[in-house]
């Protein structure tokens, strides 16, 4: 185990420390290797990523699904792949119930806090939301370490949760939210997902010149085209039929009720089949609707392994995408990217002005339909059912923007072009610039350009017909 370099409790806080060849960096979120959740890959992946140039460590917790039964130190210190893992305990109550996964938060956040106060010292702590409470543990490391603080908003806590109906919208979470957005307007980066996250942020005072948009990504060499004499479909016996694909978290931010009735709909349909993947708060409800409505053309299937994921995601014919509009300003679906990957035609079920909306329609990569009517849904369906020529374009253009923008190496250099600007303003002078190129990445390629420079270019391209 590393040794502590940690003061009493009741020492002053620490005086400001000469930086090291190799800055060290500390991660706190639940969520890590070998889970299979989406922000648990993604952060495994940044870290990783950035472990060449970067000393990192994590603090993390127990995985929620580990698929391939992978074997990992379920307690205390572990290195793997140049990162350092510091796992707690915490319990592992259902994600159904709402005081199970309130005991999940607290128990961790209490276990993380002592975790993190016994850590090496680090120069930067960045604090992911899972959960969303962590904000408030890194202000205190943050003076406890005298280091820098980024905040990484997966979705933007608590409005996510008032605004499902999860936390009431009373004194006590107002005072939770003036307390969080109190650390994000202090914090020296916030990294969101969106232009939607970004507004409201900055219409909530945190200045525009901490916030940068990193978007989520996928590993285009993991993910990738697998359209031809594909085993998934084969194991599932759809050959031969037209597959409408959701898969993620089957959780309350999708309106996911509202693809049931579209199926219902759609029943009569034969060549016409609905593939649910995945676990979340609302399976055992939407098993339960599709049960009462006799639906044949609905299955439910699990979380499939990642070594899986470039069949099972092109095993789609048209993927769904959708984002419940109360949910909008706070949190961007990781799905997108790799649905995108997989050459599959998007269908996005979301407010027509909104982040994902825009990307899907400007870079017709797939069409968006309006969220809250399962009539134009099927109809959506539909069409796309009867029109391959356009599905086969629209999946080829979707593929070029997850090359171009969207792929793993293009968008942790983003990150680390995040970090190297703290480093920059602290010590006037660069410690990185980007990772090494990993997975295959091309040295030529602009893997250091701001995204929001990168977006623009590749939608010009494929709407010229790149």
């Amino acid at each position: 185990m590393p040794s502590s370099t940690i003061s009493h409790p009741q020492a002053a806080a620490p005086k400001p420390h000469v930086l090291s060849a190799r800055p060290s960096v500390l991660f706190l979120n639940r969520s890590y290797w070998p889970d299979v959740e989406a922000t648990g890959q993604l952060l495994t992946e940044l870290c990783e990523d950035l472990s060449d140039t970067f000393d990192i460590t994590v603090i993390a917790g127990q995985p929620n699904q580990n698929m391939d039964a992978v074997e990992f130190q379920r307690s205390g210190w572990q290195s793997r792949h140049g990162v350092k893992i510091r796992r707690v305990w915490h319990s592992r109550f259902p994600k159904s119930s709402f005081i199970g996964r309130a005991a999940n938060y607290l128990s961790f956040l209490f276990a993380a806090s002592i975790a993190a106060f016994r850590a090496p010292r680090a120069d930067i702590i960045i604090a992911e939301t899972d959960p969303p409470l962590l904000c408030l543990l890194a202000a205190i490391l943050r003076r406890w370490h005298g280091a820098k603080l980024v905040i990484y908003l997966q979705d933007i806590y608590p409005d996510l949760a008032v605004a499902l109906g999860k936390l009431p919208s009373n004194w006590m979470t107002k005072l939770l939210r003036r307390m969080m957005f109190r650390v994000y307007k202090r914090a020296d980066r916030v990294v969101i997902l969106s232009r939607d996250m970004q507004e409201l942020l900055e219409a909530s005072g945190v200045s525009t010149d901490r916030i940068r948009c990193v978007p989520n990504w996928i590993d285009t060499t993991v993910v990738y085209p697998d359209k031809v004499d594909n085993d998934f479909r084969r194991e599932q016996s759809v050959d031969g039929k037209f597959v409408v694909m959701y898969s993620g978290n089957l959780g309350l931010c999708q309106r996911l009720e509202d693809v049931i009735e579209a199926a219902d709909l759609l029943r009569d349909q034969e060549e016409i089949i609905f593939l649910l993947v995945g676990e979340g708060a609302s399976r055992r409800n939407l098993i339960a609707e599709a049960e009462r409505r006799k639906l044949s053309n609905v299955r439910f299937l699990p979380y499939q392994a990642k070594a899986r994921l470039a069949a099972s995601i092109s095993a789609a014919d048209l993927h769904l995408v959708p984002l419940d509009p109360r949910v909008t300003p706070y949190l961007m679906p990781s799905k997108l990217y790799g649905v995108l990957a997989s050459g599959t035609p998007v269908l996005a079920v979301a407010e027509s002005e909104c982040d994902l909306s825009q990307i899907v329609r400007d870079t017709q990569s797939g069409v968006v339909c309006p969220p809250g009517s399962p009539e134009l849904l099927a109809d959506a369906i539909l069409e796309c059912a009867a029109d391959k020529g356009l599905l086969l374009e629209m999946g080829l253009r979707a593929r070029r923007l997850a090359e171009d923008v969207y792929d793993r190496p293009l968008a942790t250099s983003r990150f680390a072009k995040v970090l190297n600007e703290i480093i920059e303003h602290s010590h006037s002078r660069s410690i990185i610039t980007s990772p090494p190129a990993k997975h295959g990445e091309d040295n030529n390629r602009e893997s250091s350009s701001d995204f929001q420079e990168q977006l623009p270019r590749a939608t010009a391209a494929l709407s010229n017909g790149g």
